[in-house]
């Protein structure tokens, strides 16, 4: 690892304060131009007995502005202590996670993975238009069925047509005659230029996609195209456990990544995050933000510091081993789960080494539905169900699960015999 370095408690806190330091103090500086303050202090305690322990409370009560890119260059000075934390924590995901050399990335944390999704979908349009000459209607973004809404989100706010590819129900791998089908009526429509979303762990199943399949398809149509890899969910898990991970940027048809630290990083919401190839962040460069020190490239514009710091903290106080040790133990619950699964002929998916488990609908009840809060692939009319092993679902958890299964199954059997 070149930048993720596991740190102890009085090691995060004392970067953290240093960096807080290096911010604006609006208590003894006479900084008049700036429209934002500390947190309101009848509400939010600024008791410095408390805070000298809580870098993360001290961060979010100092209340800083990490509007802009800041992996772009000059930044608003105010606030480059923790904008330089963020740098930092852009550049350990791009490089000692996602395989990415050193310095050749951009990127921000943004509101979640929704926005970061959205972001790069706007840079890509953009760069077809700038590069290319190319009408919107010329533009489609592609995903499969399983993607993430965020993507149906980004068609209708930048007037783009999504295509989607259908996958296989019992694998969730992507059709290869689906998609070979869809981008020949495409193409013959007069879509040209394609912004193509792979999974790394979908949403609802831990799916992840095949990326060789759609680059020999826009090959094989001589299409010009720029792929997007969404991580929201696997971004932090995935990597870590699949050394050989194909959706990194050691694949040169990679250009930009969403990972979310609040699903598996366990961050406070608002943690989404943004990496891209530099070079590309420049076609959603907003000059009109003339009183902004850099400028803008951002879609969310002002956000807050404190959630880069947390997601920093979160990862130093692991380091990398310890990051893996708590991946893996999910991994190995999950497991067991599906072997428990297969003895009572339960039909599920799980990707291989996922920690997301959909089982078949037909194997529930609505009574096990709500009691383990079992979430559906659809509300309407579901055909899957979803388990979820997070931290907080211990073996104790998925033991009365299964205890719960077992009851259901035993007794719906005598009824169909």
């Amino acid at each position: 690892m070149k930048i993720w370095k596991k740190k102890n408690q009085e090691q995060i806190k004392q970067h953290i304060f240093e960096a807080l330091r290096s911010n604006i103090n609006f208590d003894s500086q006479n900084v008049l131009g700036i429209p934002a303050s500390y947190l309101d202090e009848d509400v939010f305690s600024q008791d410095e007995t408390f805070l000298k322990e809580a870098p993360f409370m001290t961060a979010m009560v100092k209340n800083p502005n990490h509007i802009g890119c800041h992996t772009l260059g000059e930044s608003e000075k105010y606030f480059e202590g923790t904008h330089a934390i963020e740098r930092e924590l852009i550049e350990l995901c791009a490089v000692d996670i996602l395989k990415g050399e050193p310095s050749e990335y951009d990127g921000y944390v943004a509101s979640g993975g929704t926005e970061a999704n959205i972001q790069a979908m706007w840079v890509y349009r953009n760069y077809f238009i700038k590069e290319f000459n190319a009408r919107p209607d010329e533009i489609c973004i592609l995903c499969t069925e399983d993607s993430h809404y965020s993507f149906d989100k980004a068609s209708n706010l930048l007037c783009l047509d999504i295509l989607k590819v259908c996958v296989e129900d019992a694998t969730r791998t992507l059709s290869e005659g689906d998609l070979y089908d869809k981008i020949q009526t495409e193409k013959t429509n007069g879509k040209n230029y394609f912004i193509v979303v792979c999974n790394l762990m979908t949403t609802m199943f831990g799916s992840v996609d095949d990326i060789g399949v759609y680059v020999k398809c826009l090959k094989k149509y001589d299409l010009q195209f720029k792929i997007h890899v969404d991580g929201a969910f696997g971004g932090f898990y995935y990597p870590i456990l699949n050394e050989n991970n194909p959706l990194n940027f050691q694949n040169e048809y990679i250009s930009s990544y969403t990972m979310d630290a609040h699903k598996m990083a366990q961050a406070p919401y608002g943690t989404g995050i943004f990496i891209i190839k530099k070079g590309l962040m420049g076609y959603v460069h907003t000059q009109e933000a003339s009183y902004v020190t850099g400028q803008d490239y951002t879609l969310i514009g002002s956000r807050s510091g404190a959630n880069a710091v947390a997601v920093w903290m979160i990862l130093m106080k692991h380091g990398p081993h310890g990051w893996f040790e708590k991946i893996y133990i999910l991994q190995k619950r999950a497991l067991w789960l599906c072997q428990e699964l297969d003895k009572l002929g339960i039909s599920y998916y799980c990707s291989q080494g996922s920690n997301i488990i959909a089982i078949k609908a037909e194997h529930l009840n609505s009574l096990t539905v709500n009691k383990f809060g079992l979430v559906p692939d659809n509300h309407v009319h579901a055909k899957w169900y979803k388990i979820v092993v997070m931290t907080h679902v211990s073996m104790e958890h998925l033991q009365l699960l299964v205890k719960d299964l077992k009851i259901y199954h035993r007794t719906a059997t005598v009824y169909f015999n």
